[in-house]
């Protein structure tokens, strides 16, 4: 990448199976920054959670936000000065989940637990969203092959990709690139990566939107 690439604190955001880690991975290689990655996998509630959302969604969405906490109380030591760092979440994201979820007694709860929280947690300064069709995302999820996703609700996921629209059609608070991924594949097309790249490096302020027509 050039000098052109300036952010020092990057974050890539999308739905379930939109290709967030693949994303950061790439990007991490090609700065030479350090992938800040979540590890959903590790959350011990997350496979019931797909069996009975509403009897594990309050547990399984707590641990979410304590260990993203976590995580992100780490980067606070962390020189950015020495290294760039890209991630695959944004920590407003759990907000999403947690209103798609939990019932309202569970919600007040977790809003002022996240409201304490999020104000000790660092602010990327560079976000990129990445979309896709439900359908595209049903595909990729398949293809990764995690046994506790098979059996996500159709209902659930278009809910949560709605929700994720909403969220950054208001989003404001760092320059936004917003990415339709259903026609490309980065991972293994080299041209769809660059050109993705080549909209990184340009965009400086406020938000754009970019939607290639796939190789």
């Amino acid at each position: 990448m050039t000098a052109e690439f300036e952010p020092r604190y990057l974050a890539v955001e999308g739905p379930i199976g939109v290709g967030k880690t693949a994303l950061v991975e790439i990007l991490a290689q090609r700065l030479q920054a350090r992938a800040v990655l979540e590890a959903a996998e590790e959350n011990p509630f997350l496979k019931e959670f797909y069996r009975d959302m509403p009897r594990y969604a309050f547990q399984a969405q707590l641990y979410f936000l304590l260990t993203r906490y976590r995580q992100q109380q780490e980067l606070v030591q962390f020189d950015l000065f020495q290294q760039r760092l890209i991630s695959d979440y944004l920590f407003p994201r759990d907000r999403i989940f947690a209103h798609l979820t939990l019932d309202d007694h569970e919600l007040a709860l977790y809003e002022k637990i996240h409201a304490l929280l999020e104000a000790r947690t660092p602010k990327p300064d560079f976000v990129i969203y990445l979309q896709a069709d439900v359908d595209a995302l049903y595909k990729r999820i398949a293809i990764r092959g995690r046994a506790y996703e098979r059996g996500i609700p159709r209902g659930y996921l278009e809910d949560v990709v709605q929700a994720y629209n909403h969220f950054f059609f208001h989003y404001t608070d760092t320059p936004l690139l917003v990415v339709n991924t259903t026609e490309i594949d980065f991972v293994k097309r080299k041209g769809d990566l660059e050109d993705l790249i080549n909209q990184v490096q340009s965009i400086k302020r406020g938000t754009r939107y970019y939607v290639p027509l796939g190789s």
